[in-house]
């Protein structure tokens, strides 16, 4: 488990990470958003001990990270995929890393493998495109088969078919009980991949809830009806707190209630439905609409 306190980091003038809080358990997948400068990438930092926070505390497994010997064995990071020395080839690299946290030398071979490295083994990482860094930097994040896992934009470069084997990873990992913190820019990829998500902006926490439950707080969920009888059905809807909004011929657009409630109205007042249909807001609408006024930068005048 991970577990961030009252986490505070200032640069001067700059408020980058205010007094933050949240908790990344176990066992399910953490998608961790924010809008470009929420001070995400400070605080993974914060958290693996490479930035010192002005306040607050960061534990990972009960411990500072930075208390800890042999660190691949305890979490395993990626933060940034060209952060490897270009000279170097992707089986020298990981094998340094594996010599410095005292880890067998198969380990090696092992996660080459499982990331689809293992036949450019001998190639220098100048040589690699973004995705295949990408693929070395989770290579080195699972070296040492740790129970917690953090993954900073791991998506950049990839092509469709590493997507989906990063999102099949990232489950696989968390349903062996691992900590599994990943932040992305990628709204649909953090819908299909994420079980829970801590959104922040501006440094401050803005939500810690399931994916649902945060997509749920967008706008944009609404259920659709159809029914012969619209005038009436609007009527007992209003009655019962929802908004009805005629939608075309015989049919209504309703907030406030959910499907299930509508037609335990419709049933219990005699009113025939022809459609009840349920759009959930994406997580992307919910994202737009309660990060828009924690955004540092916007494209044009949206404040």
């Amino acid at each position: 488990m991970i577990e961030v306190n009252g986490l505070t980091k200032r640069y001067g003038d700059v408020l980058a990470v205010n007094d933050l809080s949240f908790t990344v358990p176990p066992g399910q997948v953490t998608g961790f958003l924010g809008p470009n400068g929420a001070g995400k990438s400070t605080t993974m930092r914060m958290i693996l001990g490479l930035n010192r926070p002005t306040a607050g505390t960061a534990t990972v497994q009960g411990r500072p990270f930075g208390q800890r010997r042999a660190g691949l064995h305890h979490v395993g990071a990626l933060l940034d995929a060209g952060d490897v020395h270009p000279g170097r080839s992707a089986a020298a690299h990981l094998s340094a890393l594996a010599r410095s946290n005292g880890l067998p030398a198969h380990r090696v071979r092992q996660v080459l493998e499982e990331v689809g490295l293992a036949q450019v083994a001998r190639r220098r990482v100048g040589g690699f495109s973004l995705g295949m860094r990408q693929r070395l930097g989770i290579a080195a994040a699972l070296l040492g088969n740790p129970p917690v896992l953090m993954f900073d934009e791991p998506v950049n470069g990839l092509d469709p078919e590493g997507v989906r084997w990063v999102r099949g990873l990232f489950r696989s990992l968390a349903a062996e009980g691992r900590t599994v913190l990943v932040s992305s820019h990628l709204m649909s990829e953090m819908q299909n991949t994420a079980d829970r998500l801590v959104v922040v902006g501006q440094g401050k926490l803005i939500a810690q809830e399931t994916v649902a439950d945060f997509a749920a707080r967008g706008t944009g969920a609404h259920v659709t009806v159809r029914t012969p009888d619209i005038s009436r059905l609007a009527a007992v809807l209003t009655a019962a707190g929802a908004a009805a909004r005629p939608d075309g011929d015989q049919r209504l657009t309703v907030t406030g209630l959910p499907a299930a409630r509508i037609g335990e109205l419709a049933f219990q007042n005699g009113i025939v439905l022809h459609e009840l249909a349920a759009r959930t807001a994406s997580l992307e609408e919910a994202f737009m609409q309660l990060t828009v006024d924690r955004a540092d930068y916007l494209a044009g005048d949206h404040r």
